[in-house]
């Protein structure tokens, strides 16, 4: 397979992250591959509801990044993988999984995938998505609440437990280690105009 260019988009919960590299994505014409690092949520199938509710799923242990680093390889090398799939109402993996094929481009999102060394060294380009911490908190309650079936308290509750001290204790750290930093809005036109041309250069 010809060589793959992957790029990595980082950002704080509700930065608008996911939406930015969907919009990327659409521009490159069926050429990228989009990856979201929380679909590689730990499985916790031997724990009731109740204490997986209550673990930390802002810390990088939280994932399952050995096998995201190992998918990403597999990618590189022109061989397709199975992406898990994540129930975020039942805060567990489920047994379906995402059949992804190889291409020359692939988007890998998430909070933490330039916080980790080993997959910040599979990443040809780093992006950070830069919003302000009350714009975020807002877009992650709507989301949570229409998208993922929390209540309002529980999402309230985990941000100030452990949304907010993981954010600035491994994200925020995270941003000096990209190539773009992006004071993003959903629509930054020019932001993405800027990473297409790098992509269509390589």
């Amino acid at each position: 397979m010809q060589d793959v260019l992957v790029v990595g988009i980082a950002g704080g919960t509700g930065s608008g992250k996911t939406t930015f590299a969907k919009a990327v994505m659409s521009k490159l014409e069926g050429k990228a591959t989009f990856i979201a690092h929380d679909s590689y949520y730990r499985a916790h199938d031997n724990m009731p509801y109740e204490e997986r509710a209550k673990l930390n799923y802002d810390h990088p242990d939280a994932y399952e990044t050995d096998l995201l680093v190992h998918h990403l390889e597999e990618l590189k090398a022109g061989r397709s993988i199975e992406v898990p799939t994540y129930d975020f109402s039942q805060h567990n993996r489920v047994p379906q999984t995402t059949t992804v094929t190889p291409s020359p481009i692939i988007l890998v999102e998430g909070i933490m995938v330039l916080a980790d060394e080993r997959l910040r060294n599979l990443m040809d380009i780093k992006v950070f998505v830069d919003v302000d911490a009350d714009i975020r908190i807002l877009r992650r309650l709507k989301r949570d609440v229409e998208e993922r079936g929390r209540s309002v308290q529980s999402v309230m509750d985990q941000y100030l437990a452990t949304v907010r001290p993981m954010h600035y204790l491994f994200v925020e750290p995270s941003k000096i280690f990209a190539n773009i930093v992006i004071p993003a809005t959903y629509t930054n036109d020019v932001a993405q105009d800027v990473l297409l041309s790098y992509i269509n250069n390589r």
